[in-house]
């Protein structure tokens, strides 16, 4: 897959790729901006901004219009929010490439952020906090990083907390666009059926007139972790919902590309180790997965898993136990079965890459995250490179009892249960 990078001169990079035999083409914009530049008093305001994007601009005064536009065309929009970084996207029939990068420039650049489409749109950011409260499988997933990084940027949800959202302003809004939407933290990247010459002067001319400054930078995440945490959130569930896991390495790190196969050998797909064991063979759970997540500064190998609240110990047990093996280089792991997780991650690549949405996404993280554009072949070879004895040594260098961590959401009251939880992870 060939891709073309070019920086105009206000610092805004496009990233082309030409994918031959698509109709379509999508448009991403991606912005360095996510919850971990947030401070506590405007928390959640990158994502709130997400949404008051398609409210209305200056040339399409409502969020009608702009969904017009988009619908009028039979294309797709969307946007995302995530602790590093948001998106603006929009996938649409290559023949209207021009409506769509018109339509997300006016979005970025001339939003109204009218006061009271902002006031009426806090009832629809409350009730969409409401939703992942209410969804412990998905919920865990804003339990397990507080428990990493506690009351910090890093820590705290990128929803926001609805005290908040109910206090944001106007001026909140365009305080925090002067602090971190600059030309130069902006990445524009179109992928589908294109010729690269063509796009990079329909890009230059919806974006060039934005301007750079210096932006915000985030606050380090300081790791002084030397014995396992615990986090218990009560809720009256039928099940239990957990996620446990070891502090791991940034996304420039090279023992990156080993822990996610690892995490691919541990829990990925209904072949995997801990799917076998905890569904397959016991029974104690109907979902379990492993990820390897990686941020700028720190990453993460964790394990969730929805079980039987009858028999959450057993569960847990047995994920510690995986991890034990491994840990203690124990494994056994063969070169069969190396070989099937490597497949796995390589296989749902490969598929994901059909689509010019995913690539898109693809090169507008690896542009805005990495020191580098690393293409989807060189990450592919770098996979296959990997041998057992690399899955096992990083095993064993991050999975430490010292950094291990668990957070639980269910019907446990925190200060009569931490004993019993705590006995495991020291066991």
């Amino acid at each position: 897959m060939i891709y073309h990078r070019k920086v105009l001169k206000n610092g805004l990079r496009i990233i082309t790729v030409p994918m031959p035999s698509v109709e379509s083409a999508t448009a991403l914009v991606m912005v360095g901006a996510g919850s971990r530049y947030e401070t506590k008093k405007n928390n959640g305001i990158s994502h709130f901004l997400e949404h008051m994007a398609f409210k209305g601009t200056k040339k399409r005064p409502t969020a009608h219009k702009i969904a017009s536009a988009i619908d009028g065309v039979g294309g797709e929009f969307n946007a995302f929010t995530e602790r590093e970084y948001t998106g603006y996207i929009v996938k649409a029939p290559v023949a209207h490439l021009n409506l769509s990068l018109d339509v997300l420039s006016d979005m970025l650049q001339n939003s109204l952020l009218d006061k009271s489409e902002i006031e009426r749109e806090k009832g629809v950011i409350i009730q969409e906090l409401n939703l992942y409260e209410d969804t412990p499988s998905r919920n865990i997933l804003d339990v397990y990083p507080r428990l990493l990084y506690g009351d910090t940027p890093m820590g705290r949800d990128v929803g926001g907390e609805k005290e908040i959202i109910r206090k944001i302003t106007r001026e909140d809004f365009m305080n925090y666009l002067k602090s971190l939407y600059s030309s130069d933290n902006i990445s524009v990247v179109v992928a589908g059926g294109i010729k690269t010459s063509e796009v990079e002067k329909m890009i230059e001319g919806y974006f060039s007139k934005m301007k750079p400054f210096g932006t915000k930078s985030y606050e380090k995440i300081e790791e002084k972790q030397i014995k396992p945490h615990l986090s218990i959130k009560q809720k009256d569930t039928e099940q239990v919902n957990i996620a446990v896991g070891f502090r791991t390495v940034p996304v420039n790190h090279d023992d990156r590309y080993a822990l996610e196969i690892l995490a691919s050998v541990l829990g990925g797909g209904m072949s995997s180790r801990l799917f076998s064991e905890i569904r397959e063979r016991r029974g104690l759970a109907y979902s379990v997965y492993t990820s390897s997540e990686h941020y700028q500064d720190a990453g993460t190998l964790y394990t969730v898993a929805g079980l039987d609240k009858n028999k959450v110990d057993d569960g847990i047990a047995v994920i510690l136990e995986e991890y034990a093996k491994f840990a203690k280089g124990k494994s056994n792991l063969t070169q069969k079965e190396l070989n099937r997780a490597r497949e796995f991650l390589k296989g749902h690549l490969i598929l994901r890459l059909e689509d010019s949405r995913t690539v898109a996404w693809y090169y507008g993280l690896v542009e805005t995250l990495e020191d580098k554009i690393e293409t989807p072949q060189e990450l592919i070879a770098k996979i296959d490179k990997l041998t057992v004895s690399d899955i096992e040594n990083v095993a064993k260098k991050y999975f430490k009892k010292g950094t291990l961590n668990l957070a639980i959401i269910g019907d446990f009251n925190p200060s009569t249960s931490s004993g019993r939880f705590e006995k495991l992870l020291k066991s």
